[in-house]
């Protein structure tokens, strides 16, 4: 019958906990975007014959600093591109 909107205590504990939420799941929405883009470029890594782990080794070795997010709209929108920035290794 009275619900949360009509008692202050009750409604100050939901802010509470939804702020809660709220600054956990920012954090994880990064995480998961950080996943989705790792698993994007690495699956296109395996079309080219290389593993995640082998790519990201010979980008820092030829001193290439894009960072996930780049490579991964690299290789999903431009796969000639996304070739030829492995070529270059």
């Amino acid at each position: 019958m009275w619900t949360r909107s009509s008692k202050f205590r009750q409604a100050k504990e939901a802010l509470l906990h939804a702020w809660t939420h709220s600054f956990a799941d920012r954090k994880k929405k990064k995480r998961n975007f950080r996943r989705l883009w790792q698993i994007r470029f690495g699956a296109a890594a395996r079309i080219n014959g290389l593993s995640y782990s082998r790519l990201i080794e010979q980008l820092k070795l030829a001193h290439i600093e894009l960072d996930r997010k780049v490579l991964s709209e690299i290789a999903s929108k431009y796969p000639e591109v996304f070739g030829h920035v492995l070529a270059t290794r």
